[in-house]
């Protein structure tokens, strides 16, 4: 267990140049404008000075811990951290009873960080709710993965989400001038760049290894002259350069194109992406996720089966680790990308959602509603459903829709094999109103 109410710079020279240009406050901090930006949410909610829980998702290297830093010097209040690596409910429980006994009247919470939160098992996350919910801490939780899929939903419901994104191009050089010219070590140093090309590829939209990288060039240099270089960079850092792209794409640009190869039918330029996520590191079941999202996405109704092999495949990653779960993975991006391909469900709840939106609630009408009372009955509700089993076919005709939605498609299949066949059994039981214009 890692705990402290303040987290203190290590003093000296030997401290490491990403902690050495930690940003103190917003002003110095690089990246992320659309959340601390002049007038974003995140700049506004801490210069007010009330905060609330809230939870961070990005990459690594992208200023998640440095937020929450800032947030706390900014707010003058006590500063807890835990790791979700090498903490339990004990120690969650030991935090939250030194926060309950160490907070004044009326005075703002302390701050509870909780780096790789994603980590916390559901009883580790059970064990914050009741302290969170009372206000006994403000949580600041900082993730890598999908809060979706790896925080528990009562949890996430009583946080805000902010989504960071990689650094890109002009942050990272923006974070390479001020090292260069603030750190008070490397402003005494003759550095010289003549090229940032394999600078910012290794780099990858991340500021801490950015800094670690010309942490390392500049420390291996003999003398005060320091020559940055594409040469120079790859020869310390001793990388397949074939890992990323020439122009230092982010993790998010590979998996947008490994999906985009699935959904445009070319199982090559697929395996290859994922063979590129593959050698990069990439966690395994991120990549399961992606697969799922992209069966029922992209290949949807025209093969249902697509779905249940991705999930099969996510499974199986789960089961038998890495590196054998390449296999079960490569077997669904194949099945994926070869596959007919429809996306009229996603569609579909689509149009659905943005009609709620534009024209609110509608009511259920009376013969589909529920009627578990007496008074429920008299008042008409469920009068005059007609159960489609005591019907030829299983099927009778009678109202689903509010009577103001009844005019709407939000489905309209598309003409594949197999969505045909769904398309045609609308055509049987309904009639013209399934039948395409």
């Amino acid at each position: 267990m890692v705990v402290a109410e303040k987290l203190l710079p290590l003093q000296g020279m030997a401290e490491p140049l990403a902690e050495r240009m930690r940003p103190q406050t917003l002003d110095d901090y690089v990246g992320q404008q659309h959340l601390v930006g002049e007038g974003a949410v995140l700049r506004k909610m801490i210069e007010s000075g009330h905060i609330n829980s809230f939870i961070l998702w990005g990459p690594p290297g992208v200023g998640k811990t440095t937020l929450a830093q800032i947030v706390a010097s900014r707010l003058h209040v006590p500063f807890y951290t835990l790791s979700a690596v090498t903490s339990g409910v004990k120690d969650v429980r030991e935090v939250i009873e030194r926060a309950r006994n160490g907070k004044f009247f009326n005075a703002a919470s302390p701050i509870l960080f909780i780096d790789e939160i994603h980590r916390f098992s559901k009883s580790q996350q059970d064990s914050l709710l009741g302290a969170v919910e009372r206000g006994v801490v403000t949580l600041i939780g900082a993730t890598t993965e999908n809060p979706s899929f790896e925080i528990i939903r009562p949890l996430l419901s009583r946080c805000q989400l902010y989504t960071l994104k990689p650094l890109d191009k002009d942050d990272l050089l923006q974070l390479l001038h001020r090292a260069l010219t603030e750190d008070t070590v490397l402003k005494h140093r003759n550095v010289r760049v003549e090229q940032t090309g394999a600078l910012l590829r290794y780099s990858g939209g991340d500021a801490r290894k950015l800094l670690n990288i010309v942490d390392l060039v500049v420390n291996a240099a003999e003398g005060d002259e320091v020559l940055i270089n594409d040469h120079v960079v790859e020869e310390r850092l001793q990388q397949n350069p074939l890992a990323y792209d020439k122009d230092g794409e982010m993790h998010y640009d590979i998996i947008s194109a490994f999906i985009k190869s699935i959904r445009g039918s070319d199982p090559d330029a697929a395996l290859y992406w994922m063979a590129r996520m593959i050698e990069g590191g990439e966690d395994p079941k991120f990549i399961a996720r992606r697969l799922v999202i992209s069966a029922a996405e992209d290949i949807g109704l025209a093969n249902p089966n697509a779905l249940l092999l991705a999930n099969a495949a996510f499974d199986a990653v789960t089961k038998i680790g890495w590196p054998e779960g390449r296999i079960p993975l490569a077997e669904a991006t194949v099945y994926l990308a070869t596959s007919a391909k429809s996306n009229s469900a996603y569609l579909g709840i689509d149009a659905a959602l943005a009609y709620v939106r534009s024209h609110g609630n509608e009511p259920v009408p009376l013969p589909i509603r529920n009627a578990p009372t007496a008074l429920m009955k008299e008042l008409g509700y469920h009068d005059g459903y007609r159960y489609p089993h005591d019907y030829p076919g299983n099927f009778v005709q009678q109202n689903y829709l509010p009577e103001d939605v009844q005019n709407e498609r939000f489905w309209h299949a598309q003409h594949n094999p197999s969505e045909e066949k769904l398309y045609q059994r609308m055509l049987t039981c309904w009639g013209d109103r399934f039948r395409d214009s």
